[in-house]
């Protein structure tokens, strides 16, 4: 049985006077990339600074709670122009592990939109990453249930999860602790790029800014693109127009219900650092493909695909090391945003990445895992003038 969902708690009440972070200019000194708005079609970001998602596996039944209220709401309060939350499920079997938040339902709309309604009050902009995890899904809740998933990872039945409901474009089992994945039927490929609509709508009715579809990491979408993981003879398989026809379903369907004044992300890995895989060149092909699609950003991450591949979970994340991937798009032609993730710590090297043309955005998941304030931090260091929100002004306002 699924365990009982956490009711909605109440939205925050209404704030008279914005009590957020900013800048504050100043007429002698221009303010560096970084801290300039960044204006994508009807949204415009208060800065360059954008958390990447990160999966918390805190969720029940996909709703997201009180926990996230404070995790995401935290870095509204400490200025960073984008929050993206984490990996969300699309469909009930899509998600990493039966901890994952989801969008797969209208009830998950109301908890989506408190948050929202939140961070809209300091002035930054939220998204969501609407994701399936195709062969890497249907693990055990990895901190609401470590015993179990100690002992079984892949969660069964009679605790949330679907072992014979495991799907993938190719019935290609990843790493050895996953699941047995079945093979996609053309019914089950379409009932996900229809839910991946239906995401983006409640999406949408939730109040969020931006949509990111996750093709990144191995999960299903990177399965398809990836000829690694796509062994299909059908029209989703073999070719690279091929291989790519899903994740254009997906953005096409998602366009339908997204509106056409707010930005379209896709996370994609540009490399799958494997002889044989996906490539930083078929990246810079996709985009231009992308771009014609209405997507407005291709959020640039690499690896996660195959347990070969030289980049995984265990990668020591050197300084910007995605950043190579975001400058060949933006070198190779296609009209579209980029956004820097991987290894980037320090301001100036962040102001950087903008000033040399090789991002537009710059998002930080780690980094911001541990200083949360790292905003406030990187407008002192680049020299910038900034008030913080009121309730913390006598801590970010003191010499010392």
């Amino acid at each position: 049985m699924s365990p009982k969902p956490l009711p909605p708690f109440p939205a925050p009440p209404p704030i008279a006077a914005p009590s957020a972070f900013a800048v504050v200019p100043d007429a002698d000194r221009p303010l560096p990339l970084l801290f300039t708005p960044l204006k994508i079609r009807g949204l415009t970001l208060k800065n360059r600074i954008g958390l990447s998602p990160q999966c918390m596996f805190s969720a029940q039944d996909g709703y997201f709670n009180m926990f996230h209220a404070a995790h995401l709401g935290k870095y509204a309060l400490y200025g960073v122009g984008l929050i993206i939350t984490e990996a969300t499920a699309v469909h009930p079997h899509g998600g990493i592990s039966t901890s994952c938040t989801g969008i797969w339902k209208d009830e998950h709309i109301a908890p989506l939109r408190e948050i929202a309604d939140f961070v809209h009050t300091q002035g930054s902009a939220i998204g969501v990453q609407l994701a399936h995890a195709g062969r890497k899904s249907g693990y055990n809740g990895y901190f609401l249930d470590p015993a179990h998933r100690n002992a079984e990872p892949i969660a069964d039945a009679a605790h949330g999860g679907w072992p014979v409901d495991i799907i993938a474009p190719s019935a290609i089992k990843g790493w050895p602790e996953d699941g047995e994945p079945r093979e996609m039927t053309l019914d089950d490929i379409a009932e996900i790029v229809a839910a991946f609509g239906q995401a983006a709508r409640r999406a949408n009715e939730a109040g969020l800014d931006v949509v990111e579809v996750h093709g990144a990491h191995g999960y299903l979408i990177n399965e398809f693109l990836s000829p690694l993981t796509n062994q299909r003879t059908d029209k989703y398989g073999g070719s690279f127009e091929n291989r790519i026809r899903f994740l254009v379903e997906v953005v096409r369907e998602v366009r339908k219900f997204w509106p056409a004044d707010k930005p379209l992300f896709v996370r994609l890995s540009c490399s799958d650092w494997a002889e044989g895989g996906w490539t930083s060149d078929d990246t810079v092909q996709l985009s231009k493909v992308l771009a014609e699609l209405d997507v407005d950003v291709i959020d640039c991450s690499s690896g996660g695909s195959v347990p070969s591949g030289k980049v995984g979970p265990i990668h020591p994340h050197l300084p910007g090391w995605n950043v190579p991937f975001s400058e060949a798009i933006k070198q190779g032609g296609a009209k579209i945003h980029t956004a820097a993730v991987g290894g980037i710590t320090k301001p100036q090297q962040a102001e950087g990445i903008l000033k040399e043309g090789k991002a537009d955005l710059i998002l930080l998941g780690r980094e911001l895992l541990r200083n949360p304030v790292w905003t406030a931090q990187a407008a002192r260091e680049l020299g910038v003038k900034t008030k913080s929100a009121i309730q913390y002004r006598s801590a970010f306002n003191a010499k010392m």
